[in-house]
């Protein structure tokens, strides 16, 4: 499959409906994915990036459909990670001399995948290349979300070829913005900036303060996964900065293991309290060992305050609880309140447990958790209840 964006751009990328899991095991896709490449013909042609590694024999040949493989002239790897570099090896066992243009780290991540020495030109932002009609100009994007990234704006079409940021793990034969299903869209594009680019947030903000700077005239951005944004494209921009400006929403989100539903009780309990004080705030409650973890990182990341709870096992946490909380602490989530809670048969241990990581985690942890014997009684209950009322007002 490919299509023409322009005249002269051509997507050749593949669209991978069956993909589920990402990262290895560390993202969730439920609606798929792309693996968006370009295909520019002017006097000089050019590929920017490639798909992943299992379709690279797929995309080679239907590379081959669009051009000549020996009339490719340069290649573009805006980021080494293997998602957009990984039909590579394949392609160059084809054009084995093509210049690879890449920043620096680019060229070193590339040789520590493939092992192989292929003819790279390192580029830094503002460096160029003539390519006949349009120009092509490079913008390093370091650590958005690799040290390795780097932009590639084509002026004649005004397209910003954007790699991981601005995009989705979205697959859709529409490919537009404006043709999708917008719900679905933003629901993808905040779950992808929840989950990879919270950590990097200053520096997003940087980078688009400094390509706003530039005033390039922008018709399209172009990511490499999901959907491409034509129309007022930079709508998504927009977001990224509210996204990396503190993100909040009127809401709290309520996260908990439970071994014999005592700490469900509590969960339960203490929204009703939360509900009680402020009628208006969203709550939402998930059991981490039921729930997709991206899921819930995205529903954190749109909170004012998490709550977490834990049963106490073996003088420690359930592990659903404890993956979520050193998911917390690397994302490095900003201006969030939180308190913790759990129940415990003798040693108790949990609440204090929870509470550390949420403070490693830049959690500001406005009471001391709770904590209840075995499985919550109606004063425990109530406990719980007073418990949510107060944290609903110190936020």
């Amino acid at each position: 499959m490919s299509f023409s964006i322009t005249d002269q751009v051509t997507w050749v990328g593949k669209i991978d409906w069956e993909l589920r899991r990402f990262h290895g095991d560390e993202y969730s896709t439920h609606r798929g994915s792309s693996y968006n490449s370009y295909l520019i013909k002017d006097e000089k042609n050019v590929l920017i990036d490639t798909v992943w590694g299992p379709f690279a024999k797929e995309f080679v040949a239907n590379l081959k459909k669009e051009i000549e493989l020996d009339k490719i002239d340069f290649i573009i790897a805006n980021h080494a990670e293997t998602d957009h570099s990984g039909a590579l090896p394949y392609l160059m066992k084809e054009i084995p001399d093509a210049p690879i243009y890449c920043t620096s780290s680019g060229a070193k991540i590339l040789k520590g995948h493939y092992h192989q020495d292929w003819n790279f030109i390192e580029v830094k932002t503002g460096d160029s290349l003539d390519i006949g009609k349009n120009k092509l100009t490079f913008v390093e994007a370091r650590m958005l979300h690799w040290p390795d990234t780097m932009f590639t704006y084509m002026s004649g079409e005004n397209i910003l070829f954007s790699n991981d940021a601005f995009g989705q793990h979205y697959a859709s034969e529409l490919m537009y913005n404006d043709l999708v299903d917008q719900a679905e869209l933003f629901q993808e594009a905040i779950k992808y900036y929840a989950n990879i680019l919270t950590p990097f947030s200053p520096l997003v903000t940087k980078k688009i303060q400094e390509v706003l700077s530039m005033q390039l005239p922008l018709n399209m951005i172009a990511p490499s996964h999901g959907i491409i944004w034509r129309n007022n494209p930079t709508q998504i921009v927009e977001k990224y900065l509210q996204w990396a400006d503190g993100y909040a929403e009127n809401q709290i989100t309520i996260v908990y293991d439970t071994m014999w539903n005592g700490t469900r009780s509590m969960a339960e309990a203490i929204a009703a309290g939360i509900k009680a004080q402020n009628a208006e705030v969203a709550i939402k409650l998930f059991n981490a060992a039921h729930t997709d973890k991206n899921d819930i990182i995205t529903e954190i990341f749109k909170s004012r305050a998490v709550l977490a709870g834990s049963a106490t096992i073996n003088r420690g946490i359930l592990s659903a609880i404890s993956g979520i909380l050193e998911m917390m602490k690397g994302l490095g989530f900003r201006n969030k309140k939180a308190a913790a809670f759990g129940t415990y048969g003798w040693s108790g241990e949990s609440v204090a447990i929870i509470e550390k990581w949420l403070q490693e985690g830049k959690f500001e942890i406005v009471q001391p958790g709770i904590r209840e014997l075995w499985n919550p009684d109606d004063e425990a209950v109530e406990r719980c209840v007073a418990f949510g009322k107060s944290f609903a007002e110190k936020l």
